[in-house]
């Protein structure tokens, strides 16, 4: 049994004991999360939403990516700029795919 889930501005393809690296939530270590913005259940398509499906997950981590570096550069123009970004995520353990 699986389902499409919306969270974080992204959707995700999950099913029972999957393990996913999403957005950040702000949500404690070992919490239940549960997800009911389930765009898809078993090839069934909701119009947005499939209702009455939820789809329940245990967070395991919160943490941060590994260091990407964004460089800006123009040529002949003495001009560039390094920054650094390391985006945060939230890792779950699907747990119960429901509808």
């Amino acid at each position: 049994m699986y389902a499409i889930i919306e969270t974080g501005g992204k959707q995700y393809r999950v099913k029972e004991n999957d393990f996913v690296f999403i957005e950040k939530l702000n949500a404690e270590e070992n919490d239940t999360v549960v997800f009911d913005k389930v765009l898809m259940l078993n090839g069934k398509v909701g119009t947005p939403y499939v209702k009455n499906a939820k789809v329940t997950a245990k967070v395991v981590k919160q943490g941060r990516a590994k260091k990407i570096i964004v460089y800006k550069y123009k040529a002949k123009k003495n001009y560039h700029k390094k920054q650094g970004h390391r985006q945060p995520f939230t890792k779950v353990q699907i747990v119960a795919v429901e509808g």
